[in-house]
């Protein structure tokens, strides 16, 4: 079997990922995308589209909030009708998954 990391993203799947980049941290006033935190999209033929990332902490209390804006943020691509999350834990997140504009607006340097 083919490693699915190797696929890019369709037209449909970059949409999505445009639309996650208005999807801001709350606690780090940072979108998600460039934060590093969204692993995987992938959108069936069917609409239905699921999202594999995680959070910058096990106890992020905001999970429901995130949670609530992914689904709206997905669900408004054209094509795309229904938002599953999948939370993983592995590979566990850390700063350099983060991109250059995160780690200027955050004031890190590396």
């Amino acid at each position: 079997m083919a490693d699915e990391k190797d696929v890019p993203f369709s037209p449909l799947e970059n949409k999505v990922m445009d639309a996650l980049e208005e999807v801001i941290d709350p606690e780090l006033g940072i979108d998600l995308v460039n934060l590093g935190l969204i692993y995987d999209v992938k959108v069936e033929d069917n609409g239905e589209c699921t999202v594999t990332m995680t959070l910058t902490t096990m106890g992020c209390p905001l999970g429901d909030i995130l949670n609530r804006d992914i689904t709206k943020a997905v669900t408004s691509v054209d094509g795309v009708d229904k938002c599953n999350i999948n939370l993983v834990w592995e590979p566990v997140w850390d700063l350099s998954r983060m991109s250059r504009f995160a780690k200027i607006a955050l004031g890190i340097h590396g």
